[in-house]
C-alpha cells in the first residue's frame, strides 16, 4: 500500500482530531467553561472526525483479514457517524451529560483505539513508523 491522496487526507484529519480533541474537551471543564472555544473546537474536531470517516470508506486492504477490502477496523465508521449524531441530538435535547459521554467514548474509540490499531505491523502506518522510519522489524 503507498500513500494516496485517499490515506493522506485520512491521516491528515485523524492526526488533526487526535490533537483537538482534547482542547475541545478541556474547554469546558474547571471552573471557568469556556462556551465560544469549546464550540468552536468541537466543530473543527467534528469536523475532521466525518472526513476521517468518509475518507476511510475508501480506504482497503485486501493483505489484512477482510470482507471486500474492509478490515474489522471499519467497523468504527458506522460508529463514528452514529455517535456523532447521537451527541448532537443530545445537545438539541439539553442532554449535556449525554453528549459529553458520547464525545469522550468516540475520542477514545474513534481516535486513540484505532489509532493504535493503525501502529500494528502490517498496515500502511506501522510499516512506515516501524520498518521505514525506525528500522526494528
Amino acid at each position: 500500500m503507498q500513500l494516496t491522496p485517499t490515506i493522506a487526507i485520512h491521516l491528515s484529519a485523524a492526526l488533526t482530531a487526535l490533537v483537538l480533541g482534547p482542547f475541545a474537551l478541556w474547554a469546558r471543564l474547571g471552573r471557568t467553561t469556556r462556551p465560544r472555544l469549546h464550540r468552536a473546537l468541537g466543530y473543527a474536531w467534528v469536523t475532521c472526525m466525518v472526513a476521517a470517516a468518509a475518507s476511510a470508506l475508501f480506504i482497503r486492504d485486501f493483505q489484512l483479514p477482510n470482507v471486500l477490502g474492509y478490515t474489522p477496523i471499519h467497523l468504527l465508521i458506522p460508529l463514528t457517524f452514529f455517535s456523532l449524531f447521537r451527541a448532537f441530538v443530545y445537545v438539541a435535547q439539553g442532554n449535556f451529560q449525554g453528549h459529553r459521554k458520547t464525545m469522550q467514548w468516540l475520542y477514545f474509540y474513534a481516535c486513540i483505539v484505532a489509532g493504535a490499531f493503525t501502529l500494528v505491523p502490517g498496515r500502511y502506518l506501522g510499516n512506515l513508523i516501524w520498518s521505514d522510519w525506525l528500522g526494528l522489524i
